[in-house]
């Protein structure tokens, strides 16, 4: 039989009906289906068994049918008493064949679970509300299909299990109220910012799952100077909350003539939260390094329901791994944010040990020489604020936009390492941002070629070069 045939009413989604048999009644179950199909015994009694499969298949993937049932008894009870009607009528038309009997009971087993299971989920709804109402506005605890849907999935567009529920904090300290809560009711949390992460850290993976979104945590400061630990002079810096979109950020210093390094090619959607937690950086991170390069401080709620503030020593205003020794202060508090928990710890590291050589980020090292929050995707807890270093940019920039052509790129790839030592090699000028951009983004954002081409560039390579002297800065890009 075709694994890929699609008998199973109402089935719209990417499973075929071999995956779904599997996951409701298990592999030995498809396994039987087919050999009764093969010595012809099913026919009525294989739809029957499909209807019942798609019932609770819809169900179980479509939250509006959910939320319907879920509202109406008599409604919920009637699909129940249909279900069992099926299977009777299955039951009758067995004539005692054991393989249908077998298939039968996984059946009854699977139905009696979901109905169970649907009631247990329902309980837990009213006991999680009642709950999570008494430290969240109504508008900020949200069960609805709608929300929960809008949760599912990222850019990634992977798409597992649908959230039990959607929390948006107002503050700070909501967010650590929240986890509490999250703990005692036995739910997973799954912290999310922006969504515009590939890596599908933002994906509820179990069904009893809290995702906390950040959104609503948009506090930032004007720019303004402090004075960093282990340093003696004061440096241009801005405080944001996890839930301001990162442009906002950008634009702030901008507004100010200073350059707030982290650029990722989400920064129209992408937050803070997960510019931290991601380790973020962009165009611009070969001069000024990422996220991390450029954090100050940042603030987190542990899955404990605690506080975790982590600051950075004696920073080197530039990138980590040009540093011999890197030190991070890790404070920690009690619930009430306030009550110290221990004394500070220092986690003390070779700069190097942040980067692997000849790369700008080892994406492979969620570790970081456990350094909490930074590239851990969320897991570490949950990033509330962070207060991040903020540059001057040379008065005047060249962009080169270089596009290669043709099936070879072997002269391509290493102009990226030429134009960065070429420019690097120069007084008073600096490779501001750099850039590389494959065929297959090109094509995604549909780019318009500079040169007079009519085939799309198989590479192109952006390099932003800068200096206080015009001509330098002229002369340099000419050169490149």
């Amino acid at each position: 039989m075709n694994h890929r045939l699609r008998e199973i009413p109402y089935n719209y989604t990417s499973f075929s009906d071999a995956e779904i048999v599997h996951r409701l009644l298990g592999a030995d179950a498809w396994r039987l289906l087919e050999d009764l199909r093969d010595r012809r015994v099913t026919g009525r009694s294989a739809r029957m068994l499909f209807e019942v499969l798609g019932d609770l298949w819809v169900v179980q993937r479509n939250p509006y049918i959910q939320d319907d049932l879920a509202q109406n008894r008599r409604r919920r009870q009637a699909l129940w008493d249909a279900l069992a009607h099926r299977l009777n009528d299955i039951a009758g038309r067995a004539d005692g064949n054991p393989l249908v009997l077998r298939l039968l009971d996984s059946a009854r087993a699977a139905v009696s679970g979901f109905t169970r299971q649907f009631d247990e989920d329902l309980m837990l709804r009213r006991k999680a509300e009642r709950r999570l109402l008494r430290i969240a506005a109504k508008d900020n605890v949200d069960f609805s299909a709608y929300a929960r849907v809008s949760h599912v999935t990222d850019a990634s567009d992977w798409r597992v299990e649908l959230p039990f529920v959607v929390l948006y904090p107002v503050d700070e300290q909501e967010v650590q109220r929240m986890v509490s809560a999250c703990r005692e009711l036995g739910l997973s949390i799954i912290p999310r910012g922006g969504g515009t992460g590939y890596t599908g850290g933002a994906i509820p993976l179990r069904r009893h799952c809290a995702v906390i979104n950040t959104e609503k945590l948009e506090q930032i400061s004007a720019v303004e100077k402090v004075t960093p630990p282990g340093l003696n002079n004061a440096v241009h810096s801005i405080f944001a909350g996890a839930g301001v979109v990162t442009k906002v950020v950008a634009d702030a210093a901008d507004a100010a003539g200073l350059v707030f390094a982290v650029d990722p090619t989400s920064l129209d959607a992408s937050t803070i939260g997960g510019n931290i937690a991601m380790n973020a950086g962009g165009k611009k991170a070969v001069l000024w390094g990422t996220a991390l390069d450029n954090l100050l401080s940042w603030r987190m709620v542990t899955p404990d329901g605690n506080w975790l503030e982590v600051e950075r020593l004696n920073h080197n205003l530039g990138r980590i791994h040009d540093q011999p020794e890197v030190r991070f202060r890790l404070n920690r508090f009690a619930a009430d944010g306030h009550t110290a928990l221990g004394e500070p710890e220092t986690l003390i590291l070779p700069g190097a040990s942040f980067r692997k050589a000849g790369l700008g980020k080892d994406v492979t090292d969620k570790f970081l020489g456990g350094l909490p929050g930074v590239q851990k995707e969320g897991c570490d807890g949950i990033i509330t604020s962070g207060r991040f270093l903020l540059h001057r940019m040379p008065a005047h920039v060249r962009t080169v936009c270089l596009e290669f052509y043709g099936s070879d790129l072997d002269a391509a790839v290493p102009a990226i390492v030429e134009v960065k030592s070429y420019v690097e090699g120069l007084e008073h000028v600096l490779l501001t941002g750099l850039e590389h951009l494959d065929e297959r983004y090109l094509k995604a954002i549909k780019y318009s070629n500079k040169a007079p081409r009519h085939e799309r560039p198989k590479m192109l390579l952006l390099a932003d070069i800068a200096s206080d002297d015009p001509g330098a800065a002229g002369a340099a890009a000419a050169a490149v």
